[in-house]
């Protein structure tokens, strides 16, 4: 603590914010092996391993975006913690996907039930909201100049373009991300989280200036829950209709489209 506090104020602040995203790790990490221990229910057990991975990432991104303040000047510093971050949440939340877009995707392909899919969803969305509560717990204390319960509790509009554009944007990051989710699932677990965390990173290079480039509902709704309230039909359509047109867009491509033109193709040759 005495070494922290001879730092300079800004690198204090760093630490502080780089110490508490450590923490919430930590201690998702340890509620999830308690949760394998003692929940036995598969829909209970579902649920807790989902709200628990929702809370990380959304707390995470919360303290992302305080850090990426500290040092707007330097945007490299902010992409390099993003690639990090990601690993960490790729390594560690294993088995969940912390993005409604992801259970729709699994759903759709037949490979989660929609009772276990509407389980996931409400834990998702339960989870966001709780994690603002507890950030604004924390930024109540003012660990750093960047910590203050205004900071939470105004709408910090991230759309940075007109509406059309928004949407595409949106729309063609989730269908980016979950396309690679879909076709990573054979290469090997430790190359598959590195390239997620890169295109996550090239991604949030890309779009994120302009909205953000969330692609995540649930992240969304926790980041920017004040502006959901003020202008919930811009929000809803930005942040959550077109993350999910993105994943209907792909599914549409990769498992009717093109197997239905390479169908096409292969009776024309026998012809």
């Amino acid at each position: 603590m005495s070494a922290l506090l001879g730092l300079r104020p800004e690198v204090q602040d760093t630490c502080i914010s780089l110490g508490l995203m450590l923490l919430f790790v930590l201690f998702v990490g340890l509620a999830r092996v308690i949760a394998r221990q003692q929940l036995h229910r598969p829909v209970v057990h579902a649920f807790v391993l989902e709200f628990l991975a929702t809370f990380q990432l959304c707390c995470c991104t919360h303290e992302l975006q305080v850090l990426s303040e500290q040092d707007s000047a330097h945007p490299t510093w902010t992409l390099t913690l993003i690639y990090f971050f990601s690993l960490v949440h790729g390594l560690t939340l294993v088995g969940t996907t912390s993005n409604p877009c992801g259970v729709m995707m699994q759903m759709i392909l037949g490979g989660m039930s929609p009772e276990m899919g509407a389980m996931r969803l409400l834990a998702q969305l339960v989870s966001a909201l709780c994690s603002r509560y507890c950030i604004s717990a924390l930024w109540s204390l003012s660990l750093t100049k960047y910590h203050y319960d205004e900071r939470i509790l105004a709408c910090r509009n991230p759309i940075h373009t007109d509406m059309s554009k928004a949407i595409i944007i949106e729309a063609i990051c989730s269908f980016i991300f979950h396309s690679a989710l879909l076709h990573f699932q054979e290469v090997r677990t430790k190359l598959r989280i590195h390239l997620l965390a890169a295109l996550i990173t090239f991604l949030a290079y890309a779009g994120g200036s302009l909205t953000g480039a969330l692609f995540n509902p649930a992240l969304a709704l926790s980041l920017h829950f004040p502006c959901f309230d003020e202008l919930f039909s811009k929000f809803f359509v930005v942040y959550w209709l077109a993350p999910s047109v993105g994943v209907l867009m792909m599914i549409l491509m990769f498992s009717f489209f093109l197997p239905w033109l390479h169908n096409n193709q292969m009776t024309n040759k026998k012809e």
